[in-house]
């Protein structure tokens, strides 16, 4: 379960979030990862890190040059989580709009 809190808190920030969306299209360095976003190349490293330890991004250094790429075993984790709930609350859905069909 720490796992899922590590993962879910990572894709808590927006930032992030669309760092993993650019990161789905392939490999990507730090550079060009953070020239979409208007903040500092620190800032953006931090994000960078905070993806990295919760194990959703894989870096690589060839020179002075960081090639990062998508890590996407703990996103699959996540979905099975949450999938777990879509059915719970279609169960309950279904339950609901059948006990409303019987008190028309």
């Amino acid at each position: 379960m720490e796992n899922l809190d590590t993962t879910f808190s990572a894709l808590s920030d927006p930032t992030r979030r669309a760092i993993l969306a650019r990161l789905a299209q392939g490999t990507a360095t730090v550079s060009d990862l953070a020239r979409p976003f208007e903040v500092s190349l620190p800032a953006i490293s931090r994000h960078l890190r905070i993806l990295e330890q919760a194990g959703l991004l894989n870096r690589q250094k060839q020179g002075r040059v960081h090639h990062c790429s998508l890590a996407a075993e703990p996103l699959k984790d996540a979905a099975d989580w949450i999938a777990a709930y879509r059915s719970f609350w279609g169960q309950r859905l279904d339950g609901l709009a059948e006990y409303l069909k019987e008190t028309e």
